[in-house]
């Protein structure tokens, strides 16, 4: 899995070296402003694909944050594609200074995926959940409950990451993809799951609990 000890996320690397290499050009034509301009934009460039190491809890039977972010929704949903039946959504909308490198929410198997192309309109809007670009992970832990992780592609995003293929097996707190430039992610947990999380907090991924499992 990609990106698991890299101080910045592979995928930025791109981005990084080309406003590095025209900061350069900038400078050694005399052109001040722009070099200024472009530095900052790298550094900033660096900063948005920033990758740091997180303290995973152990705590059995937990849901951490696939996230950073804010909660913009909390509350019991129908959810027909993959669990076909009530959930509990959490949604967590990440902004472009928040770490968009996204950590799996639990122990367990991936036993489906999904990619829909869609629209790109604001993520903190409700109708992004269904109309934006997204990709799904519907997960299956050992106790049999299954949770659907949803990366969600907002306004200025155009890229979803996502590593997991159908049969991993995968830990809580791995990195597991990202999303470029301003996004969201749906989480969709068992109703009688635990909820610890309201409107208004922030979290960590892979460190802030979400909710505890029966």
């Amino acid at each position: 899995m990609r990106n698991q000890n890299q101080p910045v996320a592979l995928e930025g690397y791109p981005f990084i070296g080309l406003f590095a290499f025209i900061t350069i050009v900038f400078g050694l034509l005399g052109w001040g402003f722009l070099t200024f301009v472009m530095f900052a934009l790298t550094l900033f460039t660096v900063f948005f694909f920033r990758n740091p190491e997180r303290l995973i809890p152990d705590e059995p039977g937990v849901v951490v944050a696939p996230a950073d972010g804010k909660v913009i929704f909390v509350g019991e949903v129908d959810e027909p594609r993959c669990l076909q039946g009530r959930a509990v959504k959490v949604s967590i909308f990440m902004n472009v200074f928040d770490v968009h490198v996204n950590r799996f929410p639990c122990d367990g198997k991936v036993i489906d995926s999904f990619y829909n192309k869609g629209a790109f309109l604001n993520a903190s809007l409700d109708k992004a959940s269904l109309e934006n670009e997204q990709s799904g992970l519907l997960i299956e832990t050992e106790q049999g409950h299954r949770i659907l992780c949803v990366q969600i592609a907002g306004l200025v995003a155009r890229r979803i990451v996502s590593y997991p293929e159908v049969g991993d097996v995968l830990k809580r707190g791995m990195r597991y993809g990202l999303i470029r430039f301003g996004s969201r992610v749906d989480l969709y947990l068992p109703v009688d799951a635990a909820v610890r999380m309201r409107v208004g907090d922030r979290t960590v991924a892979g460190e802030t609990v979400l909710c505890t499992l029966p």
